[in-house]
């Protein structure tokens, strides 16, 4: 079987309302905010936890699998002290409050597919701004923690 490769651009991040929205019907119901000037996108995705035991008679490390965590995501884009996005995802950062997310690919393989799409609900933890040297651009970047199972939405497979 080949691999058809996809490139990471025209990925999107969007943030949603505070919501209990919990299947991918509703989370494409709700109404989204593209966070602007996206560069690039972390790795997320359910971890488990290890949970170990040893026993004394056979010196044995036995390993099972834990709690399952989707992780937390760096998020960084250019500095748009104006776009709506950045405003709700700095507004985010000041709250305790789990937000709905949204993460869209451009990788349906042909006309007939639709582009992958993930949903999950995150607290913002931070959106911090990164200045550098005098040759990069401004930056600020957000920290998403992961609260709940990840939703999506992919594209078909290519036969």
């Amino acid at each position: 079987m080949t691999v058809n490769a996809q490139a990471s651009a025209n990925a999107k991040v969007y943030i949603g309302p505070v919501t209990a929205a919990a299947t991918v019907s509703a989370y494409a119901a709700l109404t989204w905010v593209e966070i602007g000037g996206v560069e690039s996108i972390g790795e997320f995705g359910d971890a488990a936890g290890q949970i170990t035991f040893t026993g004394l008679s056979d010196g044995r490390v036995q390993k099972l699998k834990g709690a399952f965590d989707a992780g937390d995501i760096a998020v960084a884009a250019a500095w748009a002290p104006r776009d709506a996005g950045q405003i709700a995802a700095r507004t985010a950062a000041g709250t305790k409050f789990d937000y709905a997310i949204k993460i869209t690919l451009e990788d349906s393989p042909d006309a007939n597919d639709t582009d992958s799409v993930f949903y999950f609900h995150a607290k913002v933890m931070s959106a911090k701004k990164a200045i550098g040297g005098a040759n990069n651009i401004l930056m600020e970047n957000y920290n998403l923690a992961i609260n709940t199972a990840i939703f999506a939405s992919l594209s078909a497979p290519v036969s």
